[in-house]
């Protein structure tokens, strides 16, 4: 019609100037788009006639008019038109004048001199390279604009062959500079226009330079990036690079590309999901090219056969199209992300690894490279799902293939790499379903087996090289503590080889150093000890020094790993035994062949060590106690070693081994030419030498052991006590003047208490020391701090105090762990220290409390300011610790002392106010990790002031609290502290008080006492620490009698609620802290073969002690004790209102629920202490229990409860009458309930003996029973009939007996029986009805015989489906001293029947009645589609589509739904349907056939009838779009990628081209570049995939919504 009309206008009016000027605009405004498609189509009319030469209508003149007229419309008219449009926001109206101006330039080039279109292309492409910055101004084009240019002018200048070289290098250089959103725009616009207008040769040479430069740029810049470009390319250029015989050479095939197959690979394993999908596209399509071409790929045979990545034989075209078939189908549903979708399909990946075995095994070749089955496993270990990435795992670790050396190999830069980085993910360590707590993880037994296996594989040349990069491996990152343990311990099991240098001992120490420093203690312990047995059999000993190997045992801590006495300290002296002559010797100038032993080594370390430079007569500072501590461990490693093989008495030779340390000991107090620092070296290294030596007291438990090497150094030293005490206390007495003597003292006082306690048991060392050395220190001490403060502060007086402090810190320290006698010299010079402190100053404070130590000022020029200039930045630590060491005097001295005599008794209590003053300040100015020493002397103090001082008792365990939480990451002192603080703040005088008598005090208490249970939920041990504490002052372990015990047992009566909540509690961790405790209960059982749990100081964190404990303290009640019995019951009343409120605030709890656990736990509770109960409490508590049987609970809870009611029943059978009333109650909400009162019923033989009038009992029971034979709820029928089977079978030998009243009864309990028994024809009620009795609680337990602690608290939780976390084994009692059994019940069962059963899966459930009604409460209204009536709308069906809408009223939008993808002729029909009543304007398909269908047309219901239906091929979908694009149409599809934009926050253009893809393989790679906009719809669920005509309705109606919803109410106005 437009060209009609264009040709009508044109031969009218003869003055198409005139008309260039009417139809064009001024070159400074915008035009509308109509006017631009005006123009373009009255330029397009003019086209015929400027090409014939012989037309009459334009002469020569008017000719070349019109051509200078086109070309001032490029020039003046578009190029403006689109500069400014660049300038502007890229909305709707920029896309549709872009459109239409580029169609007018591409309309006027072809009429135009060729110069013409060279010209504009030479001034646009500069735009290509400009920044969003640098586009605004007059001749400048964004992107999108010179791309959409450029691609209107290039098939003009296609035979241009250096403008096509310009624009092909501008077009690659933009795809790598360009933002991503751009790249699509420019490879689709410019590469593919360029290609398409080019064939033959000129298309292969381009076609070369665009694979040579992707391929060079990967290869340079392999990063994720630039793969996720090239691919971007590559697919959009794949039409060309992968077309059969297109060429006559195959010099743009990208197949013998090694470069292109590794953009595949890594497009493979990419994190972005379009870039798989185009690289498995490449894939898929040069596999398909292969076969169809037949031959041989690579043809050229000069390649090396190791840069083969892709083969093709035509003779094994089968195999190796079924090969990349299967390999496609594995790495799409690797897409899908879902365990129970991929899992499936994991045999094919066995398929696969077989296939390439057998072809390498039969061809020799490697058809099949094993590259790309590591990319199936990346792929696996990149997801985002963390049970399919422990799928690929444990699938690679049972590789059976990897048994072969060249596979091995191959796979060995993957080990090192991305296997190694997805073994960090600590999830992967969860335990496996069926394993208990405490077993190895799954994962980490299979670790273990393949490490040995993979390296047993490698051939020998390979393993050191791999070895190395697995340890670096583990410095690279951030291990956490569960993977590293586990991968150490894979490690540890390798078999004896030596692969490990010196490099490979260096990378340990790093990963010692730096990985592992922030984990888990007893963790990190176990990890070092798996890490140093790996070294003893995997060093190669040839190639380290015996130096490189003790420099290396530095890292291992001794209170962690290497501890001695432990198993791997014995092993690592048997290896150095066994090596001794192997090692590689040191070359210091001599004989290098002289093989060095550990003693020779040893010796000459000490030489060295010992050989110290004169003294300079300047103060040095202390030497690196790093040097002693490497040295005394190589002593202790050498004796223990020479002890093992001589089996002698080692005194001699440990002489020997130090004649060098002791000559320099025995001189140090008279040799006054002997340098200091050699002095201090040598104590340096005796103090670590005692240190290191200790054994741990827990090895030998019950069995105390000699230990020979410390009683022969002990021995040695013993004959040198004198001059090294003489040396000591001459240089405290006033020769440590510098600030580098404050460390130098704290080395002096750790070895004078270290001989201290040595000598404690030698009579005449320890008279000498108490009665003369330590006295005069103490004088000595006490002597400098009272003198006078100068008035300028020097280093030496400050430094003098510090050290007089902590002198008298050590010696009270002494005298408290009993080294010291009380009656001694000692304490007679404490007593004078006690004055010193207690001096008052005023009648409110103590001025010798909280002594400051002032920052001492030195004067410039002296020797030590610059020297120590850093220790004087630390001056803050040495003050605190001045104050710290006041109050550890402080704390032993209140304790052993009391406050001074000299203090009136009249001002005590204020003195001891004004010392808890003190205290409170002292918590203030203290760092929270020193409080300890203050918190010890409030314990002693608060409880002389409780009822005097209330509120500064609160004030002072308030803000000990405070400080206590602010230490909850520091591990190293949060534990003392905590314990410090409960010891003070729950001290048995606080804890004796009531409300009455000091209410603020006890509410601040029961606050505490309340967060540190929330602090244990995230803080295991805490909760436990406080229980034991109050357990134990409530109820001493030894006894006690009388009234202070009945005082100290009254104190629980205010804090009930701590044993309330200790009988229930248990936190439900988070996944990562259970799998962390799980991993510390399986290091724990391995015991003494890990020595981390023989060297690691063990507090019981275990989340299960506040329960352990609070239930040995309740076995410990003594029914008989009035206080106990009432403890008792107010514990049990709590515990059932607990159960209670629980049971109120939902209907029903899912299984392992909190609110379940809790429930399970007050009734365990509850039977344990039921036999203590006395008679009137049970009577009055009983209905509260039949009540909790009508409640919804979980199996375990029923079982729980039916077992209480029957030992109620058992034991007072008088609330028999109570018992049978509740079946005649009706509760509504469960009807079901009657099934736990029927399961008692099904154990009334052990009630029956009780009971008085056992016939009346029995037929009463057969009554009740029978009416419930035939509920109509099918449980309740099963229960009814197991009880009625057990009651029968008690009456039927009552009867027998003579018993009469059950004759008439019999023929129906006969015939409901026999219908039991016959069930077998009743589908799955015969397997119910064997299940129901098979069950445990009603076929091997026995409530009286059964009942015990482990049948309680282990066996009824282990099979009744509770968490394993819940169980309680009996050896958690058994640990516990303090638990009391009793012949009536238990700790363990003393039948076994119980524990040998398994779970059963019989479990009983309430089945809530459905209300029937619910379901007709929405019905569906069908509502006509717009206005007629069917007979109305048969003289429309004459009309064509448009026609018909249009007569209707109906609204068309510009949407354009491309289905050409979509083969499902359902999927079609539907949406069909969907674009009709949402007024699509047309919908392509790919066959018009497809309306025919009967499965098309049972979901269109005739809405083809109504819509324009359009018929687009597959193959013909890329220049379908280009056209579109043209037109101004924005391309849209449905695809999760990078720069996806939500469809709630997309805005769509008018003109908008909606592409669907394929319902199996969705949108095909090389169209997604054609895409303008990814839109993704927003997803809550676990499914990441909607159906495509589900996806396809939600964008048209959200199309709809935005563009047609306006429009159509104007019309329903209109039509109203």
């Amino acid at each position: 019609m437009n060209s009609v009309l264009i040709n009508a206008v044109l031969s009218s009016s003869p003055d198409y100037g005139l008309l260039f000027e009417s139809l064009s605009w001024p070159s400074d405004s915008w035009p509308g788009t109509e006017r631009v498609e005006a123009l373009t189509a009255f330029i397009e009319g003019l086209g015929p006639l400027l090409s014939d030469s012989d037309s009459t209508r334009l002469s020569a003149t008017n000719r070349k008019s019109v051509k200078s007229k086109i070309e001032s419309v490029i020039l003046t008219r578009c190029l403006p038109l689109l500069s400014k449009i660049s300038a502007e926001a890229g909305d709707m109206r920029c896309r549709e004048s872009t459109a239409a101006a580029c169609r007018l330039v591409s309309v006027c080039v072809p009429l135009c001199d060729e110069a013409l279109p060279r010209h504009v292309a030479l001034s646009v492409l500069p735009s290509l390279q400009l920044s969003e910055e640098e586009v605004s101004g007059p001749g400048r084009f964004s992107v999108e604009v010179a791309s959409e240019v450029m691609a209107a002018l290039i098939p003009k200048l296609s035979a241009d062959e250096q403008i096509r070289l310009t624009i092909l290098t501008s077009a690659l250089s933009c795809i790598k500079t360009l933002p991503d959103a751009l790249v699509s725009k420019i490879t689709v616009r410019l590469l593919l226009t360029l290609l398409n207008c080019c064939s033959g040769e000129r298309l292969g040479s381009i076609l070369k330079l665009i694979l040579d430069d992707l391929c060079a740029w990967h290869c340079t810049d392999r990063t994720a990036v630039v793969t996720e470009r090239a691919l971007l390319c590559l697919t959009a250029l794949s039409d060309h690079l992968l077309r059969p015989h297109s060429l006559p050479s195959s010099s743009c095939d990208p197949r013998p590309y090694l470069q292109f197959w590794m953009m595949v690979q890594d497009g493979l394993t990419h994190r972005d999901g379009v870039s798989r999908k185009r690289a498995l596209y490449l894939l898929k399509k040069c596999v398909a090219l292969s076969e169809e071409e037949g031959v041989d790929c690579p043809l050229s045979p000069s390649v090396v056969a190791d840069e083969i990545l892709f083969r093709w034989a035509p003779n094994r075209s089968k195999l190796l199209r079924e090969f990349w078939e299967d390999y496609a189908l594995v790495m799409e549903t690797l897409e899908e992300n879902q365990v129970h979708v991929v899992r499936p399909v994991l045999n094919r990946i066995d398929t696969l690894i077989q296939t390439t075995v057998n072809d390498s095994q039969a061809s020799g070749q490697d058809l099949l490279h094993p590259s790309w089955l590591l990319c199936v496993y990346q792929r696996m270990f990149h997801s985002e799902n963390k049970s399919l990435m422990r799928e690929g795992v444990c699938h690679l670790l049972e590789l059976q293939v990897l048994q072969q050396p060249e596979f091995a190999v191959a796979f060995s830069q993957f080990i090192v790499g991305p296997f190694m980085d997805v073994l960090s993910e600590t999830s992967l360590f969860y335990r496996s379903v069926g394993q208990s707590v405490g077993d190895c993880p799954e994962l980490g037994a299979k670790l273990q087996v393949f490490m040995a296996t993979f390296f047993s594989s490698l051939p020998s040349e390979h393993r050191g090289r791999m070895l190395l990069q697995m340890i670096q491996q583990l410095c690279s990152k951030h291990w956490c503590a569960v993977p590293l343990l586990f991968l150490s311990q894979a490690l540890s099991k390798l078999p004896t080889n030596p692969l490990l240098g010196v490099e490979g001992l260096t990378a340990l120490r790093e990963v010692l150093r730096s990985t592992m420093i922030t984990h888990q203690v007893l963790l990190r312990g176990a990890a070092q000890c798996f890490l140093l047995n790996s070294s003893l059999h995997l060093t190669d000993v040839s190639a380290v020094t015996l130096d490189d190997f003790f420099s290396y045992l530095m890292d291992f801590r001794a209170d962690e790993s290497l501890c001695r006495g432990t198993q791997i300290w014995n092993q690592t002296c048997a290896w150095l035994l066994d090596n001794e002559d192997s090692f590689k010797p040191m070359i210091l100038g001599g004989d290098a062949s002289k093989k060095e032993t550990v003693r020779g080594y040893v010796q000459s370390e000490i030489q060295t060590y010992l050989r110290v430079p004169a003294s300079t007569g300047h103060t040095e500072r202390l030497p690196d106690p790093k040097e002693a501590d490497k040295l005394a461990r190589a002593i202790l490693l050498c004796v223990d070693m020479e002890r093992s093989q001589l089996g002698a008495e080692i005194r001699n030779t440990l002489e020997s081994l130090l004649s060098l340390l002791l000559d320099t000991l025995s001189r140090v107090s008279t040799n006054i030419y002997l340098p200091v620092r050699k002095s201090d070296k040598s104590l340096q290294l005796v103090l670590r030498l005692f240190q290191l030596g200790r054994t741990p007291s827990c090895q030998h438990a019950g069995k105390q052991q000699v230990d020979y090497l410390m009683v022969a150094m002990e021995t040695l030293i013993f004959k040198l006590v004198d001059p090294i005490q003489e040396f000591i206390l001459r240089r405290l007495f006033g020769e440590l003047q510098e600030l580098f003597d404050v460390e130098r003292a704290e080395l002096y006082l750790c070895v004078l208490r270290q001989l201290a306690v040595m000598y404690s048991s030698a009579s005449q060392h320890r008279s000498k020391m108490q009665q003369i050395y330590f006295p005069k220190l103490v004088k000595h001490s006490l002597k400098v701090l009272q003198e006078p403060s100068q008035q300028i502060l020097s280093v030496a007086n400050q430094v003098a105090r510090a050290v007089a402090m902590a002198s008298l810190a050590m010696v009270c320290g002494l005298v408290e762990q009993e080294v010291i006698d009380k009656g001694s010299e000692t304490i007679s010079a404490l007593k004078s220290l006690n004055d010193y402190f207690y001096c008052p100053v005023s009648s409110s404070s103590l001025g010798n409390f909280n002594k400051r130590l002032q920052r001492p000022q030195t004067v410039d020029g002296s020797s030590d300011v610059g020297v120590q200039g850093p220790l004087l930045q630390e001056w803050g630590r040495i003050a605190a610790n001045f104050m710290r060491d006041q109050w550890i005097c402080l704390s032993f001295l209140i304790k052993a002392v009391g406050i001074p005599e000299s203090v009136e008794t009249s001002k005590a209590s204020e003195t001891l106010k004004a010392a808890l003053c003190c205290s409170v300040e002292a918590l203030a100015l203290l760092p929270s990790d020193l409080v300890l020493p203050v918190l010890t002397f409030m314990e002693t103090v608060l409880p002389q002031l409780l009822l005097l001082e209330e509120a500064l008792c609160v004030e002072a365990v308030t803000l000990s609290w405070e400080l206590v939480q602010g230490l909850t990451t520091n591990a190293h002192d949060f534990w003392l502290a905590l314990k410090g603080f409960i010891s003070m703040a729950f001290h048995h005088k606080l804890l004796e008080l009531t409300e009455s008598q000091a209410p603020t005090l006890v509410a601040t208490l029961k606050q505490i006492a309340t967060e540190l249970m929330e602090l244990s939920q995230s803080k295991s041990g805490v909760f436990g620490v406080l229980l034991q504490h109050c357990c134990q002052t409530w109820l001493p372990t030894d006894g006690g009698s009388g009234d202070t015990a009945d005082t100290a047992f009254s104190g629980v009566f205010s804090h009930v609620n701590i044993l309330t909540e200790a009988c229930v509690y248990g936190p439900v961790f988070r996944r990562d802290q259970r799998l962390i405790l799980d991993v510390q209960t399986y290091v724990e059982q391995l015991g003494e073969v890990c020595a981390a749990n023989v060297a690691v100081t063990s507090d019981n964190r275990d989340d299960q002690l506040p329960r352990t404990c609070v239930l040995a303290f309740l076995s410990r009640l003594d029914a008989s004790n009035l206080q106990h019995q009432r403890l008792m019951e107010e514990l049990v009343t709590d515990l059932l209102k607990k159960d209670n409120d629980i049971s109120k605030s939902k209907v029903r709890h899912y299984s392992n629920s909190l609110q379940h656990r809790v429930k399970n736990r007050v009734w365990q509770t509850l039977l344990l202490l039921l036999p203590k109960l006395r008679e009137e409490f049970v009577t009055s508590m009983v209905s509260r229990v039949f009540e909790a049987g009508f409640c919804s609970n979980q199996a375990s809870v029923k079982y729980l409860i039916e077992w209480m009611m029957i030992l109620i029943l058992v034991r007072y059978p008088q609330h028999m009458d109570s018992f049978w009333a509740c079946f005649s109650m009706d509760h509504e909400k469960t009807k079901t309930s009657s099934c736990t009162f029927l399961s008692v019923l099904v154990h009334i033989s052990v009630i029956l003996p009780n009971l008085k009038d056992e016939a009346l009992q029995l037929r009463t029971a057969l009554d009740i029973i029978l009416q419930w034979c035939f509920n109509h709820n099918f449980s309740v029928r099963l229960y009814a009939l197991l009880a009625l089977k057990r009651v029968w079978s008690l009456a039927e030998v009552r009867a027998g007996e003579g018993a009469a009243g059950l004759g008439e009864l019999s023929t129906v309990i006969k015939a409901c029986l026999n219908q039991a028994e016959a069930m077998q024809s009743t589908g799955n009620a015969n397997k119910n009805w064997i299940r129901i009795q098979e069950h445990f609680f009603f076929g091997a337990f026995h409530p009286i015989r059964d009942y015990s602690v482990e049948t309680i608290f282990y066996t009824f939780p282990s099979l009744s489906e509770v968490a394993d976390d819940e169980w309680i084994p009996p050896w958690k009692f058994e640990k516990l001293s303090c638990f009391s059994e009793s012949p009536s019940f238990p700790l363990r069962n003393p039948s076994p029947d119980l524990r040998q059963l398994q779970p059963g899966d019989w479990i009983q459930q309430d089945k809530g009645e459905q209300n029937k009604e619910d379901r007709w409460a929405e019905v569906q209204k069908k509502i006509t589609p717009w206005r007629l009536g069917i007979q109305d709308q048969e003289p429309e069906l004459q009309l064509v589509p448009q026609q018909r809408a249009a007569r209707l009223g109906k609204l068309h939008g510009a949407l354009l739904v491309v289905a050409s993808l979509i083969d499902k002729p359902t999927n079609l029909g539907g949406l069909c349907r969907t674009c009709e009543i949402f007024g699509a304007s047309a919908l392509v398909l790919d066959s018009l056939c497809h309306v025919s269908d009967k499965h098309f047309q049972s979901l269109s219901v005739s809405s083809e009838l109504w819509l324009p239906l359009l018929e687009v091929k597959p193959m013909e979908l890329t220049d379908f779009l280009q056209l579109k694009k043209s037109e101004g149409y924005c391309i849209v599809g449905v695809e999760q990628t990078a720069n996806s934009q939500s469809l709630q926050d997309f805005k769509f253009p008018e003109k908008t081209l909606l592409l669907l893809g394929n319902e199996r393989e969705g949108i095909p790679a090389n169209l997604l570049q054609m895409f303008d906009v990814c839109v993704e719809i927003p997803q809550q669920g676990v499914i990441r995939s909607l159906n495509v005509h589900v996806s396809a309705a939600l964008l048209i109606w959200e199309y709809t919504r935005q563009h047609l919803t306006s429009g159509s109410s104007e019309v329903d106005s209109k039509c109203s």
